[in-house]
């Protein structure tokens, strides 16, 4: 006997579904209402509709990291911008993902939110190519303090940032869920 294929499959088979009662039925789409529901078999990294979802984020970050960029002072040439806007960033990106894991799976609505602010924007906001370059250029000009400074401020600072991003969001958490739970009706802290 041949293996059933797609046209000669039954109708639930074909689609994946399991007969009604089955124990092994398949999860439900997490993605169901977002971009990522009518192609849902794709890696993340190969779904049309999350790739857009990542640029159109990153196209406002790296904006938003130029008109940061243009306002900020760089007394003396010391690439001060650059470094404020990769401290933002870290703290940022932490605050935003410890407040993504702690509402639930990376699916629907939470993939769309990562993606766009955390892999679009923050990843097009925060710039590491530059701080190479600028480093490199420091170097170059004989600012090897300056340079060694700068990328100690970066590395040590980006790593303070995250933490403080990340404290903080799981803060704001604890404190609206102890909130909701303070504010339920008596009995219903068991349902949760």
């Amino acid at each position: 006997m041949e293996p059933p294929t797609p046209e000669t499959a039954t109708p639930a088979a074909a689609s994946g579904a399991s007969a009604p009662g089955s124990a092994d039925r398949p999860p439900a789409d997490p993605d169901a209402g977002t971009l990522g529901a009518a192609r849902a078999h794709r890696p993340v990294h190969l779904h049309p509709g999350f790739v857009l979802v990542v640029i159109a984020g990153g196209v406002l970050g790296a904006l938003a990291r130029y008109g940061l960029s243009t306002v900020l002072p760089a007394p003396g040439g010391w690439p001060l911008p650059t470094l404020i806007i990769n401290l933002a960033g870290a703290f940022l990106l932490g605050a935003l993902l410890e407040g993504l894991v702690r509402r639930g799976p990376d699916a629907g609505r939470l993939r769309v939110i990562r993606l766009l602010a955390g892999t679009g924007f923050m990843g097009a906001f925060t710039t590491y190519s530059t701080l190479a370059v600028e480093t490199n250029l420091l170097l170059g000009a004989g600012r090897t303090t300056d340079a060694l400074l700068y990328v100690a401020a970066t590395l040590v600072g980006g790593a303070i940032a995250t933490v403080a991003g990340i404290r903080i969001a799981a803060g704001h958490h604890t404190k609206v869920t102890g909130r909701g739970r303070d504010a339920a009706p008596h009995g219903q802290e068991g349902n949760r």
